[in-house]
């Protein structure tokens, strides 16, 4: 059994925290009642038809949990979050006995009990009560097939088409249809893991360790303690490529030269900025795993190994500052992170906003910051808010670099980073900043609507202003060639093209024959490679029924399965003549197979609602 450690960070006691009380709604485990010390996985993969039955595809093997019992009185079972398609077969108990190196493994009774729509609780009885301070480590035999947690892909739903792949989605409450666990963002945990693989297959994980032992098993170790989300398992044809000095690009072998030529020596920029701002990365290593076409998200913030949908691969570098976002969770959200979903903004809130100073200090002006939707969002706007009434960036950015040393490897709530702010600011707290008629922190964190405060945007108007005027030239009946002519767009960043096509799309139907002017006009924009424009050009074709477009809707369709992509082309479509409506019905039918469960559920609405 693993023996008991300091709690990371070491040094002085740390603060009582205000979420050492919090409840989670969203977990039917007795969390309080243990200290989860260490868990270790050791599962076998096995690639077969989907469904039950003899042969059929699934991940089978142990998960073993360390555990030191909290509660005064003792406890007499263990509760852990669990899921209908988690099949455990058996349980068994070791205790610590004195003089005993290695006391024997005892079987022990179990049981279901219904919790939600998305877990079950399971509950392991003691048939003598364990006492306070107690160590014991619960072993449980169990075997996942399809669920929400583990994610089958067919050969035809990869970028390689060969084999199949699975990987694991956590985040917020999957991960119990993964292994038995406390599924709380709460407590945090170190684990390790052993993955046997058929043959021709590699295994990576969201760990600081990834060892091969023999032909078909890979050897993992997390050495920081982590929430039960961000365990993260992709099995498939995986190879990779050294980027930088501590981050590595994984994919299938027809995507990582395009990977390793995008992704070269941009890493390693985006961390160092992050650490002179925010403090040490403690993760180790920051590798990327481009996942396949069908990963129906932009990114996942697994540590040391973030996913990624292809869609990035752009060919010109100019989607890789959005790898900046998630490598910005590594302080906020994986370092820092929410105690319960309820507190979601402190994950995203503080990585909108840290991604903004990185890319900031890099690019001068954050792309998101021109003209993105993305400042709004309320978390964001509290961060900003916090720092204006700070009025100085460098003394704010002190606080956050204060704030990340403070309750690193720790889960908060929002009045436990209120406290620090004021205690940290003593300034602000004599002048009750708390409580500014209509901006008090109460109204921020606990009243819907409309932010009190924006950010101030003007510093993108000057970026913006000459797309803005150039999509208005597009507009008109008649076209001033020479006007047009006047505006060179090949300086334009992507941010610029996407704000110019995001306005004619606004004013389109655009008078008959400019839309193929403006594509032959520009063809770096209606040929692009970049999976924005391409998505945008798309709409603005289907806007304008431009017929000899079509088929560059279709190619992207058929080349990735992001839901962001997808589901606006066949709202699109739908919306469009019947032409546009029948490429619709046509694209589907021969993309489905290709796209996520949950992506075909949402187009099959949108192509042919229930009740139509």
């Amino acid at each position: 059994m693993a023996s008991g450690e300091p709690s990371p960070g070491g040094g002085a006691a740390r603060r009582p925290l205000h979420s050492a009380q919090a409840v989670d709604v969203a977990s039917a485990s007795n969390f309080r009642a243990f200290e989860l010390l260490h868990l270790h996985l050791d599962l076998r993969a096995e690639f077969g038809p989907p469904g039950p039955g003899v042969g059929s595809r699934g991940l089978s093997g142990t998960a073993v949990l360390d555990l030191r019992c909290l509660e005064p009185e003792g406890a007499v079972e263990l509760r852990l979050d669990s899921h209908p398609c988690l099949e455990v077969t058996a349980a068994a108990l070791r205790r610590e006995r004195p003089g005993s190196e290695e006391p024997p493994a005892e079987p022990v009774s179990f049981y279901t009990q219904p919790f939600s729509h998305y877990g079950q609780a399971l509950c392991v009885s003691f048939p003598q009560p364990c006492s306070a301070a107690e160590r014991l480590q619960v072993l449980l035999t169990y075997r996942v097939g399809e669920g929400p947690g583990v994610c089958w892909l067919a050969p035809e739903q990869t970028a390689g088409k060969k084999k199949p792949f699975v990987y694991t989605q956590g985040q917020a409450v999957l991960n119990r249809a993964f292994f038995p666990c406390f599924d709380t963002p709460a407590v945090k945990y170190k684990y390790s893991a052993l993955i046997e693989v058929p043959d021709g297959f590699t295994a990576v994980m969201s760990a600081s360790t990834w060892e091969k032992r023999g032909p078909n098993k890979f050897f993992f170790q997390m050495c920081q303690p982590i929430p039960s989300y961000l365990i993260a398992l992709a099995i498939g044809d995986l190879v990779s490529a050294e980027v930088g000095p501590r981050s590595r690009v994984w994919a299938e072998p027809c995507l990582i030269d395009a990977a390793k030529e995008e992704y070269n020596g941009v890493i390693e920029e985006f961390l160092a900025t992050g650490e002179k701002l925010f403090g040490p990365y403690v993760w180790g290593r920051y590798d990327l795993l481009f996942m396949p076409p069908s990963f129906p998200f932009g990114g996942m913030e697994n540590p040391c190994l973030t996913f990624v949908t292809p869609c990035l691969l752009a060919g010109d570098r100019s989607l890789a500052d959005v790898i900046i976002h998630e490598i910005s969770h590594s302080w906020f959200g994986n370092l820092v992170t929410n105690a319960n979903w309820g507190e979601f903004w402190l994950n995203e809130g503080f990585t909108m906003y840290a991604q903004r100073r990185i890319s900031t200090i890099l690019f001068g002006v954050d792309p998101d910051d021109t003209y993105n939707e993305t400042p709004y969002e309320k978390g964001f706007c509290f961060v900003s808010y916090l720092a204006h009434l700070v009025g100085d960036q460098d003394q704010f950015d002190n606080f956050l670099k204060a704030y990340v040393h403070e309750f690193k490897f720790q889960s908060i709530l929002a009045d436990d980073f209120l406290d620090f702010y004021l205690e940290y600011f003593p300034e602000l707290k004599k002048k009750r900043v708390d409580i500014i008629p209509g901006f008090e922190f109460d109204r921020w964190l606990n009243t819907p609507g409309w932010p009190p405060y924006l950010p101030d945007l003007s510093p993108g108007d000057s970026l913006m202003k000459p797309a803005e005027e150039l999509a208005q030239l597009w507009a008109a009946e008649e076209l001033d060639v020479k006007a047009i002519e006047a505006v060179a767009i090949s300086p334009w960043k992507t941010y610029q093209l996407v704000y110019f096509l995001d306005k004619i799309l606004q004013k389109s139907p655009l008078p008959p024959g400019n839309v193929k002017t403006l594509g032959e006009t520009y063809p770096s924009i209606s040929n692009a490679r970049n999976a924005e424009l391409r998505l945008r050009w798309g709409q603005i074709v289907l806007k304008n029924d431009h017929q000899e477009d079509f088929w560059k809707v279709k190619e992207f369709l058929h080349n990735q399965g992001k839901q962001k992509y997808t589901l606006p082309l066949y709202h699109a479509m739908m919306g469009g003549s019947e032409v546009a409506q029948t490429l619709a019905k046509e694209t589907f039918a021969s993309t489905a197979s290709q796209l996520h469960s949950n992506v075909v559920n949402y187009v099959q609405q949108i192509v042919a609602p229930k009740g139509s």
